[in-house]
C-alpha cells in the first residue's frame, strides 16, 4: 500500500549522476524547479521532460522505481485535472447537467498535472541519487551565508535531511503496523469515511510512539559520537567541485533557464 513512495530513499551505484557533488544535484534541482513555475506553455515541458528523462537514464536506476514515486500522488493528480477541467472557464467540450468541462480547463488542468509529475520526479532522482550525509553536506554549504544572520545552518541542514531520510523508515513502520492489525481484524479499506477515520486512531497512537521512540535513540546516538553542532565538526569527505560538475551546473542552468524565458 504504501510501498510506492520512493522520495527520501538512496540508491548506492557508481554512475555520472552519483558522482556528482551534492551542491550540483542541490542548485540544478533549484533551478528546475524554477523553471517548471515558469513555463507557461505545455510544449515547454517536453525538452524539461526529455533532460530529466535522460538524467535518470544516466544514473542507471531503474525507471520503474523513480516513476513509482508517482504512485502515491495518482489520485492527486487525477482530482487536479478533474477540477480544472470542470472549473475554469472556457469553451465547452462536454456538458453533464450543470457541470461543463472546457477545452481550456482540460489544457490547464493537464499542465498542472505534468507541472506536478516533473517536480516529483526531479526530487526523487535527487534523493535517489545522493546519500543522507552528502546531502547533508551540500545543503550546510549553501546555506552557509546565513550563518551571518545567526541562523543555525548545520543543524538546519541536519533536521532537514533527517526528515527527509525518516520519510521510507516511517512509511515502512506504517505499513507494518497496518498489517499487524489488520492481522487482528483491523480493517482500513471499507465503510464510510467516519469509519475509516476512526479506524486510524489505533494506527496514529503506536506509529507516534514509535516515532518518538526513534527520535528519542538518533539524539542518543548522536550524542555518543559527540555530536554538538555544525560548528567545528569535520567531515571524512571534503565537497570539492570538479569539471563534471561546473559543466553540468552551468549548462544545465542555462538550458532551464532559457527554456523557462522562451516559455
Amino acid at each position: 500500500m504504501l510501498k510506492g513512495v520512493t522520495i527520501g530513499q538512496y540508491v548506492p551505484g557508481e554512475s555520472p549522476v552519483h558522482n556528482l557533488d551534492p551542491r550540483t544535484k542541490l542548485l540544478v534541482s533549484l533551478v528546475l524547479v524554477v523553471t517548471i513555475f515558469m513555463i507557461q506553455k505545455l510544449p515547454g515541458f517536453l525538452p524539461v521532460a526529455a533532460l530529466v528523462l535522460f538524467s535518470a537514464l544516466l544514473s542507471r536506476i531503474p525507471l520503474r522505481l523513480i516513476f513509482r514515486g508517482l504512485k502515491p500522488i495518482f489520485w492527486l493528480l487525477l482530482i487536479t485535472w478533474l477540477l480544472h477541467a470542470f472549473t475554469d472557464p472556457g469553451r465547452v467540450l462536454y456538458a453533464l447537467g450543470p457541470l461543463k468541462v472546457t477545452y481550456e480547463g482540460v489544457v490547464e488542468g493537464f499542465t498542472v498535472v505534468v507541472r506536478l509529475a516533473l517536480l516529483m520526479f526531479g526530487t526523487t532522482l535527487v534523493t535517489l541519487t545522493t546519500s543522507p550525509v552528502a546531502l547533508t553536506d551540500g545543503l550546510e554549504y549553501l546555506l552557509g551565508p546565513l550563518k551571518r544572520f545567526g541562523l543555525p545552518v548545520g543543524e538546519l541542514a541536519m533536521m532537514m535531511t533527517i526528515a527527509l531520510r525518516f520519510i521510507p523508515t516511517l512509511l515502512d513502520e506504517t505499513e507494518r503496523i497496518m498489517k499487524a492489525q489488520m492481522a487482528r481484524g483491523a480493517d482500513f479499506t471499507t465503510g464510510s469515511i467516519t469509519r475509516r477515520v476512526r479506524a486510524m486512531v489505533p494506527l496514529l497512537v503506536p506509529l507516534f510512539i514509535s516515532s518518538f521512540q526513534r527520535a528519542d535513540e538518533l539524539a542518543i546516538a548522536m550524542e555518543a559520537r559527540a555530536y554538538r553542532g555544525g560548528e567545528g565538526r569535520t567531515r571524512l569527505h571534503e565537497l570539492c567541485m570538479r569539471p563534471s560538475d561546473w559543466v553540468v551546473l552551468v549548462l544545465g542552468s542555462g538550458i532551464f533557464i532559457w527554456l523557462g524565458i522562451v516559455f
